[in-house]
């Protein structure tokens, strides 16, 4: 008993850690490459209106405000090649995971995130960090649906609500030292210095993963791709799934949306400009709220269809009041209130995805938790870009109140999430408690079993 009690903690331990090196990389670049970006596009641009046109009429300084509003679009696209990798990846981690077992891609994923971290470090031109962000989304997908796999099944059903979010601390502690980190060690000691620290811990957990290798149960493995396809195809059947998936994405988006363009807003309109360790602790107050809601809205005694109504509440209000500070200190709360209802969302909902399969008569998460990450990467891949380019028609102010409005219009939608488990019973008492259709559409269960 003991032996199998340590073997899930190491488990859990090394799953916490992957989840936190992912998102310290995936955030510690946000207060690094706008300003780095733009700098030496100012270099370029400098150069080029000295030969043409004579001398220039405004310093560098003031010519690098005067254009970051109109220069989202390279900024959004370069956040957004990760999430469009992780977006094309996560169907493929989803049936490798099916098909042989989780731990392969846990470390595959592993091994391209440090090649991407190295990448970020010593990448000088815009092609090499839209590489590095996109190797860096190939290896979030494989981290991402592997580690919640592993979960999923480490797990008891009855537990899931108050301990699979425990889990989201890697995610919100990465979060939240990412952004302030990012901020001061490029300040500090240039653009190089965060992503090799990143790396350094990268390969020790490669190492540890290699020597101690993650447990897993044995599960029936789905080997062929036509079993696979099935599978999908059940699950995207499933509205209470779909729903759920659309739920994350929605709120995830609000923050996707925000990274590229806050930068860039306070930048050009807070007087004076904030310097860039500013930059990174901007987001501060995000990662806090993220940290408390993924801790402990699993913890409330609230069923937690309800608690991602309420998060989306949260969430959509205070994307809508964001706009109206119009100093730094004041863009806490707001920050606070958003990262908040985003943690909540992804803390209520995730532990559900899994008690829907179960439903279901499976054990297989793969689809499910890739569907998941499916709908993360799509807001993180068109949110920066919808976001650089919808600055640029309506402005930052009216942009982030539109993502405010449509998740208070979806969160009555959330509602058909209290009937799911109502519609199982029913079919199963419609079939005499015999057999139904499960997940792994191979194999039938029988309710007696």
């Amino acid at each position: 008993m003991e032996r199998l009690i340590s073997k899930k903690v190491v488990t859990f331990v090394n799953v916490y850690i992957l989840f936190l090196l992912d998102n310290v990389l995936l955030t510690v670049v946000v207060p690094i490459i706008p300003d780095y970006l733009f700098s030496n596009t100012i270099i370029t641009k400098s150069t080029s209106e000295v030969n043409s046109f004579g001398p220039e009429s405004l310093s560098p300084l003031q010519r690098k405000y005067e254009a970051l509003e109109n220069d989202n679009g390279p900024l959004g696209a370069l956040l957004a090649s990760k999430a469009f990798v992780q977006l094309a990846f996560t169907p493929l981690v989803g049936y490798l995971i099916e098909a042989y077992n989780s731990t392969l891609p846990l470390l595959l994923g592993s091994c391209n995130m440090l090649l991407a971290a190295l990448l970020f470090a010593y990448g000088d031109t815009y092609g090499l960090l839209v590489l590095a962000r996109a190797l860096h989304g190939s290896s979030s997908a494989a981290i991402a649906v592997s580690g919640m796999c592993i979960l999923a099944k480490s797990v008891p059903k009855e537990a899931r609500n108050r301990l699979m979010p425990l889990a989201f601390g890697g995610i919100a502690l990465g979060v939240l030292i990412g952004y302030p980190l990012g901020g001061a060690t490029y300040q500090l000691f240039g653009k190089t210095a965060p992503f090799l620290f990143i790396s350094s811990f990268v390969l020790i957990s490669i190492i540890l993963q290699v020597t101690l290798p993650i447990e897993t149960e044995e599960e029936e493995s789905l080997n062929t791709l036509e079993s696979s396809y099935r599978s999908w195809m059940i699950l995207l059947k499933d509205k209470a799934i779909i729903l759920s998936g659309l739920a994350i994405c929605v709120s995830t988006s609000s923050m996707a949306i925000l990274e590229p363009c806050v930068p860039m807003w306070l930048l050009a309109h807070m007087s004076p400009p904030p310097s860039k360790w500013q930059l990174g602790a901007v987001f501060i107050p995000d990662s806090i709220g993220y940290f408390i809601g993924s801790h402990f809205a699993g913890l409330l005694p609230v069923r937690p269809w309800r608690i991602s109504i309420i998060a989306m509440v949260l969430t959509g209000l205070s994307c809508c009041s964001l706009p109206m500070a119009s100093t730094m200190s004041q863009l806490g709360i707001p920050h606070f209130g958003l990262g908040l209802g985003v943690g909540a969302v992804d803390a209520s909902i995730v532990p559900l995805l899994a008690n829907f399969v179960d439903d279901n008569g499976s054990c297989h998460y793969g689809p499910v938790y890739a569907f998941q990450q499916a709908a993360v990467a799509v807001a993180y891949s068109f949110g920066p870009l919808l976001g650089g380019q919808g600055v640029e028609l309506f402005g930052f102010p009216w942009l982030i109140r539109v993502v405010g409005f449509i998740n208070l219009f979806f969160c009555p939608f959330l509602c058909e999430l209290e009937s799911h488990k109502t519609n199982e019973k029913q079919i199963l008492e419609k079939d005499g408690c015999g057999s139904y259709s499960s997940f792994d559409t191979t194999n039938t269960i029988s309710c007696t079993e």
